[in-house]
């Protein structure tokens, strides 16, 4: 699903399930940061590695690690601006040029309702009756679940661009069904709080597309230059 939402100046590789050659491959300074995490965490995070690699070598970048900075933000080599995602099932890498995106942000997640208690703590009171709507007239759709991708992936695109955190109410987020259909859209995320400045204008809006299938949500975010 991941690449058919991206432009095509983005390197985008997808996975179902885990690799297990990942894990061997990961770097000493990788394998220094998951050295006393369960073995869960250390396949997601080699398996979402080796898709950064691939998707590295498809950009003709040398393969090299991507080690957690701030926030957990991968660094990424010079020249280069990506995101990652993993949840049950998926791992995806997209990255593209700093010269074609200012910034990028992917999210995938299970094609469920979220756990009670959530929607109320990261939505806002009009994304919860736009939500409404949505459902009565999709129902097959999680909406909530698209929400909150939705947010982590304005998230990762916001995060690059300022180096701040950006709480769930930071962005009123709209999403928008495809005529005709409910499985792929639109989304466009106000930003509630003041966003970056590109090329000498402050940015009050980022935007991007969203899918449903294969037993997951994907949503993408990205920012493009002035």
């Amino acid at each position: 699903m991941l690449p058919e939402l991206l432009p095509k100046t983005v390197v985008a590789v997808e996975t179902y399930g885990d690799d297990p050659a990942a894990e061997a491959a990961l770097y000493p300074e990788e394998e220094a940061v998951v050295a006393r995490a369960v073995a869960k965490r250390r396949r997601e995070f080699a398996a979402v590695r080796a898709c950064a690699r691939r998707a590295m070598e498809k950009l003709g970048v040398p393969p090299q690690p991507v080690l957690p900075g701030e926030r957990g933000a991968p660094g990424w080599p010079e020249g280069l601006t990506g995101s990652m995602t993993h949840c049950d099932g998926y791992r995806a890498a997209a990255l593209v040029r700093t010269t074609d995106l200012a910034s990028l942000g992917i999210d995938a997640e299970p094609h469920g309702p979220l756990p009670e208690g959530v929607l109320d703590a990261i939505a806002l009171p009009e994304e919860v009756r736009r939500l409404s709507r949505l459902a009565g007239r999709h129902p097959a759709v999680h909406w909530d679940r698209l929400l909150f991708s939705a947010k982590e992936s304005v998230y990762k695109a916001w995060f690059p661009l300022t180096g701040a955190w950006l709480d769930f109410s930071g962005a009123d987020i709209d999403l928008v069904p495809a005529p005709g259909t409910w499985r792929t859209g639109t989304l466009r995320a106000r930003l509630t709080v003041p966003g970056p400045v590109l090329g000498g204008r402050r940015q009050g809006w980022f935007e991007g597309r969203w899918a449903v299938g294969e037993g997951h949500v994907v949503t993408v975010v990205t920012v493009p230059h002035p």
